[in-house]
């Protein structure tokens, strides 16, 4: 029998929750080689100027949908259509957003297992040594055929262990623990860093803007990393939504998670560019910086006092780990929800086809990496694909959809009543929001998928 559908017990679990599913490895790995390739303070200034402009009326999109169809993704796009002759295009945009969620979950897990892989190496003291070998280290563990496999299905254990419990007393409850467990970490380190010799140069670089660095290509970063940040076209802010309460002020938590989003990122640049700085190692290291120039960076930022040097390696991947779970919660609700609603079966059966399926992804996607050849798709490893496909074409199409949806297509009155709770919230910014969606944010995501396929 299919279960009656919760509700977040608490406008402080909406907000937790919500947030821990933007918050991720977009936040505290991404946000920070993204600014440092882009120039630091004058990429963290656009950034938030993108999600005020793109992020929260796409959210607040994501938000009027899930709550107007109080189900799954895919189904809820087909209420909010109605009927007529385009129903079938709101839905293919819902499946879109389920299958975009289900296949990020595959490879996201192996990213999030590397992540407690390094918890695991900091206890045991295995990061010590120089560039080269923490390189070799990563390298070595990345295209190993069982250690990555293994951590990819504990995390993904341990996600499920949450999601059985429900709405309430897993995912919201999970997240009001998780969530001040991470902000808390993330200041310990940032303070840890910030006064190390040095650090002054690091915190410069991210407060303090060059506009002479400023170009399109940073223009167009920050827009995609705002979109990417907020988890916008992945399911996960659709689902949420459909468990927010008539009470729930959309535009007022859309405002509220965006600010916690922001300022996690900020935070995150804030514990790594002081230590950076301090060692002299490059902001512009790129995609590796997390798991092979900060272990780097810590052996030598805290030489003198080595066992300072190993809380704060050791901090820093738990924080880490907290961050990849929090999201990847929220990822593999959107599936969940989806089978256990649209099968007519139990959440924990729903859960368990969610957890099995993306454990056989993320052991394909980590083989693909090196243990395995001929896991590849012209000349790309499966992980690589995955990450394409998903990042590059469904969700700047999924999220460009959902604006020409929303603005363009559904009643006027269906999306005034949700965005003023029917009429018992002030209205001034309505005609603003409708603006965005309709023009600016269309615009905006075809700037975004026309610069990562180099046209522009």
């Amino acid at each position: 029998m299919a279960e009656e559908r919760a509700n977040f017990g608490s406008k402080l679990g909406v907000i937790l929750a919500t947030a821990g599913s933007a918050v991720g490895l977009g936040n505290v790995w991404r946000f920070p080689y993204m600014a440092g390739e882009n120039g630091g303070a004058v990429f963290i200034f656009i950034y938030i100027i993108c999600v005020l402009l793109l992020g929260i009326p796409c959210m607040v999109s994501e938000f009027i949908i899930g709550r107007h169809g109080a189900s799954n993704t895919a189904r809820a796009y087909t209420k909010v259509a109605g009927e007529g002759r385009l129903r079938k295009l709101p839905a293919a945009i819902g499946y879109m957003g389920v299958l975009t969620g289900f296949l990020i979950t595959g490879y996201y897990a192996v990213v999030s297992g590397w992540c407690l892989q390094y918890v695991y190496a900091s206890i045991m003291g295995e990061l010590k040594g120089d560039a080269t070998f923490v390189s070799t280290y990563f390298q070595d563990f990345s295209s190993s055929p069982i250690r990555p496999i293994f951590w990819t299905i504990v995390i993904l254990l341990v996600c499920h262990f949450v999601i059985i419990h429900g709405v309430r007393g897993g995912i919201e409850r999970a997240s009001k623990l998780l969530m001040p467990a991470l902000f808390i970490l993330l200041l310990i380190i940032v303070v840890a860093s910030c006064l190390l010799p040095g650090a002054n140069e690091g915190i410069e670089f991210l407060f303090k803007p060059d506009f002479t660095k400023f170009n399109r290509g940073v223009f167009l970063g920050a827009l995609g990393q705002s979109f990417y940040s907020l988890s916008i076209a992945m399911g996960c802010i659709c689902t949420y939504a459909s468990y927010f309460s008539r009470q729930t002020n959309l535009l007022s938590s859309a405002v509220q998670i965006s600010v916690v989003d922001c300022l996690v990122a900020i935070l995150a640049g804030l514990m790594i560019f002081p230590a950076a700085f301090s060692v002299g190692v490059s902001p512009d290291s790129g995609p590796s910086l997390i798991f092979i120039t900060l272990p780097n960076v810590f052996n030598q930022a805290f030489a003198t006092i080595p066992w300072l040097g190993w809380v704060v390696s050791l901090l820093f991947y738990v924080l880490l780990s907290l961050a990849a779970l929090t999201s990847l919660m929220s990822l593999h609700e959107v599936s969940t929800a989806f089978f256990f609603e649209e099968l007519h079966i139990s959440r924990k059966s729903g859960a368990l086809i969610v957890t099995i399926s993306t454990c056989i992804i993320g052991a394909f996607c980590s083989l693909s990496l090196g243990a395995v050849e001929g896991l590849s798709i012209a000349g790309h490893s499966l992980f690589d694909v995955f990450d394409f496909v998903t990042g590059q074409i469904f969700l700047p199409v999924g999220g460009f959809l959902t604006c020409l949806f929303l603005g363009w297509f559904v009643p006027r009155k269906l999306v005034k009543d949700e965005f003023t709770n029917w009429g018992t919230l002030r209205t001034t910014f309505f005609s603003t929001y409708l603006f965005l969606i309709r023009f600016v944010c269309p615009a905006a995501i075809a700037a975004i998928m026309l610069h990562q396929f180099g046209v522009i």
